[in-house]
Order: C-alpha cells, then structure tokens, then sequence
C-alpha cells in the first residue's frame, strides 16, 4: 500500500471503504490536524444515516461512547477526568506489583514442560494481572474478560458472534461498575467512578462503562503484542540480542525499535475528514471519508528510515514511530506499557540466556486481525 502514495482507499470488513495512510509524515499530519475527527456521530455521513449497521463486526470501534471516539472540547472533557485516575504516580506505584508478577510467571515457566508458548505464558498474562489489579478485577472474571477483549480485536469475527461479543463485554463491564460503587477501592474503576472535573461534572454512565472497555481492552492487547514481538525479535537477531546482553545496546532500544519495526497496532479505526483534506500527490480525502491509521507502515516508511525500514536494528540512530499514535488522542497508557516491557523483558532473558524458538520464524503464525500485531502462539525451548 505504501507503495501506492501516502494513503490509499482500502476495503475494510462489509466493502466499508476508508484511507489508509501509510507515510510517517502525512498520518502524524493529519493525527495533529483539527479538521480530522474521532466522532462518526458528528462527521462520518455513512454512520449518521445507517449506513454503517450495528452487525458492522468494527461497529464497536466507532460507536463507543468515550475519549477514543470523542472530538474537540468533549474529547478535552473526557481526557481531563481520565487523566485524574491514570496519574503518573498510580503508574509509578504499580512497578513493585509487576516485578512480584513477572517473578511469579518465570518461575511457572520454569516447572513448565518443554516448549513453552510465550505468548500465552508470558506475553499476555503479564499486561493482564498488571490491567486488572490497576482496575480491582476480581480474579474469576478475568478468564471472561480476556475472552470477550480477544473478540474485539478479532477482525475475522463474523457479525454475528462480534454483536454477541459485544453484548458480553457490556454485561462484564457493568457488572465491574457496580460492584465498584457498592464496594469502591483504590483502583482505577473506583478512580474513574469518583473522579469530578473542577465544576463538579462527572463522567456520565454510558462514557463511563466505554471508558473502561477502551482502558482495560487496549491497556493489555498492546503490551501482549509489545512483548511478543520483542522475543521474536530478539530470538530471531541474536547478534542484537548479544549486544543488549554487552550493554552496547539497552532494553529501552530494543523497546523503542519494536515499537517501530512491529507496532503493536497495525491499523487503527478509524478517524473522519471534517473537511477536504489535500494530503499531497493530488490526493484528497473528502469531507466525510473515513481514515485508518496504519501505524505498522508508518514505522516502516522509507522515507523516514531508508532501505533498511524493514529490517530489526537496535543500534538504529532513528527509531521514530507513531505506534502509541500522536497529538490530542496520544496514548495515556503508553508510559505503562513502557514499564511493563522495561520490567518483563530483561527478567525473562536473564531467567532464560539460552531459550530459543521451537519453530522455524517463518512458522509463527500472525493474529487473525488487521489491528492487533502478534502472533498466535509463540513456542519456546527455555535454556
């Protein structure tokens, strides 16, 4: 696609058609630009008329009710009292919990019969315990809620079992609600429950539930598909893997050119043009059309990183990406999920020097999604 100019006309689930900006700098453009918008409520004409039909398997990405599809002073609004709960500090106070998680994991790994998958062993129970202790998710339903946040970024979902999806996680999620009002703790769900801006203004009931879906469900999808990519990444270079282990390179490089190399998101519905938008090459996006930032060609772009865009490099001079997105709607959790994988990653290499991949690379099979970037198991020797 990138090969077709800075964006181009894409067919997503149901022939729904929107533009896929594949350049670094036209998608950093437009994702700091004010004449492109999250809310389809306001600017997207194919949901306003029904075009766009609640067995839409994306419809939940567009018809959730929070920041992530908010635009101008509501989106202000909404960031503000989120931002209230997600401190920095709260953050901050998680790293001893996820240090005792991370320990924990390793040394179930290492009772473990031989090959282990990382992936479901490592890379997602991680961000999970960390996302649901921050939230005061009670043990039993985590099971649940995994499943359900699988669904969500399943894009070979039929339309049937997305609406159904859906239904569950709204049961989950009220449920969570609920027991938080009748029992508030110093979790981020009691947070969000309390949290007032300073005229008193609340979140109001349905912005509350979809706040929580967005936080919970991409405050651990990303950080699954963070840490997996990293292994591979690492178990496939072992000449840069060698070179962290020097400390010629650091694990903060190794995170970073992850990040860059496979965004953790590949492609992000979806934004909307409140006006046209001349993107260069003769290229307008009109008023109306819907936009897909596509983070994963983002941090391949030639353009910003030469003929090598394709290729892992620790030892990269320039290793920007997009892949916690850019400007109003840049991600709060990113500082999170740097934690985690600054946590999780060194301790498994060090638990493990001589792990290494049960199956050829070419083996490993990508996540049934154009959104979430991983792989569907990640098989392991651990050594």
């Amino acid at each position: 696609m990138a090969a077709r100019g800075p964006a181009a006309l894409v067919a997503l689930p149901g022939q729904v058609l929107a533009w896929s900006v594949t350049s670094q700098e036209t998608l950093r453009d437009l994702l700091a630009d004010p004449r492109v918008s999250k809310d389809p409520r306001q600017h997207w004409p194919a949901y306003t008329s029904g075009e766009i039909s609640e067995d839409w398997p994306l419809h939940l990405w567009v018809s959730v009710q929070n920041m992530f599809t908010a635009y101008g002073s509501d989106h202000r609004r909404l960031r503000s009292l989120v931002s209230k709960a997600f401190t920095p500090r709260r953050v901050e106070a998680m790293r001893p919990g996820i240090e005792k998680i991370t320990e924990q994991l390793l040394d179930a790994l290492d009772a473990a019969e031989q090959p282990v998958d990382l992936r479901e062993g490592y890379a997602y129970p991680v961000p999970i315990e960390v996302i649901c202790q921050l939230f005061g998710v009670e043990a039993e339903a985590r099971p649940k809620l995994r499943t359900v946040v699988d669904g969500i970024f399943n894009t070979a979902i039929t339309p049937e079992a997305a609406q159904a999806n859906a239904v569950k996680l709204y049961e989950i999620i009220h449920e969570l609600v609920a027991s938080k009002r009748e029992n508030p703790g110093d979790d981020l769900a009691s947070g969000l429950i309390a949290v007032r801006e300073d005229d008193g203004t609340k979140l109001e009931e349905a912005e509350l539930v979809d706040t929580l879906i967005l936080v919970i469900s991409a405050g651990y999808e990303t950080t699954v598909n963070l840490l997996d990519q990293a292994i591979t990444a690492l178990l496939t270079h072992p000449e840069q893997l060698a070179a962290v282990r020097a400390g010629t390179s650091s694990w903060a490089d190794v995170i970073e050119e992850t990040l860059r190399w496979q965004a953790p998101v590949a492609n992000l519905p979806l934004r909307y043009a409140v006006e046209d938008i001349e993107i260069g090459d003769g290229v307008v996006i009109g008023k109306g059309e819907a936009i897909l930032a596509a983070y994963a060609a983002a941090g391949r772009d030639k353009a910003i990183h030469g003929v090598t865009a394709d290729q892992f490099d620790v030892t990269r001079a320039d290793k920007t990406h997009l892949a916690f997105g850019h400007g109003a709607h840049y991600c709060l959790g990113s500082p999170l999920a740097r934690m985690e994988a600054e946590i999780a990653l060194p301790a498994l290499f060090a638990r493990f020097p001589e792990m290494e991949l049960a199956v050829a690379p070419d083996e490993l099979k990508p996540s049934r999604s154009f959104i979430s970037n991983g792989h569907e198991s990640l098989p392991v020797r651990l050594k």
